[in-house]
């Protein structure tokens, strides 16, 4: 006996919605999905939020508000972080098929748009995979003081005093050491 395949909580089967009086809708709930993004980017936690399809002349309104984390590090102490990300996607679904006579539509008519499949299913995955990914931030930090690591040591500022001797400077740069800026020393 072969095993079942699990359905895809961002994957829904819309063909019915298609044949629905204009500005018909269907709601959806979305809970512990997880989406493979890839080898840089790891979801700490499961997409979690609400899908809406509403019918248009033309194919679908997809509106979708989702939340999720991402674990990443810190980009100034390099700490373990859970990042919060929140989606608010609004993206036009067009059809593949045409629902009367079953013959494909033309997908170089408007090649970016998201379409529904030849199964007439509204696969949301690679949208949000898509959302989530340039959501993610560039530099995340675990607070916005975050003051980074000791660049002697390399410990983390934040644990503690950081102490280090008087390094020997370069005799032809120790002039330097008297340099002020507004009254104060450089170095302090």
């Amino acid at each position: 006996m072969t095993p079942r395949a699990v359905p895809d909580p961002l994957t829904w089967h819309v063909a019915t919605l298609l044949t629905e009086p204009l500005g018909s809708t269907r709601d959806y709930q979305v809970a512990g999905a997880t989406l493979d993004l890839g080898d840089d980017v790891r979801q700490a936690d499961p997409l979690e939020g609400a899908v809406r399809l509403s019918r248009t002349n033309r194919g679908l309104v997809v509106t979708a508000d989702l939340s999720t984390s991402l674990q990443t590090e810190c980009s100034r102490c390099l700490r373990e972080i859970e990042v919060p990300i929140e989606l608010h996607i609004r993206e036009e679904a067009l059809p593949s098929l045409d629902l009367k006579t079953g013959q494909p539509l033309d997908p170089g008519y408007e090649p970016d748009a998201v379409r529904i499949n030849d199964h007439h299913e509204l696969e949301l995955g690679p949208v949000v995979r898509e959302a989530i990914l340039l959501a993610e931030p560039i530099a995340p930090l675990c607070a916005p003081d975050c003051p980074g690591l000791c660049a002697t040591c390399g410990e983390r500022l934040s644990s503690g005093t950081h102490v280090h001797d008087e390094e020997e400077v370069d005799p032809r740069l120790a002039v330097l050491r008297a340099f002020r800026v507004d009254g104060q020393r450089e170095t302090e």
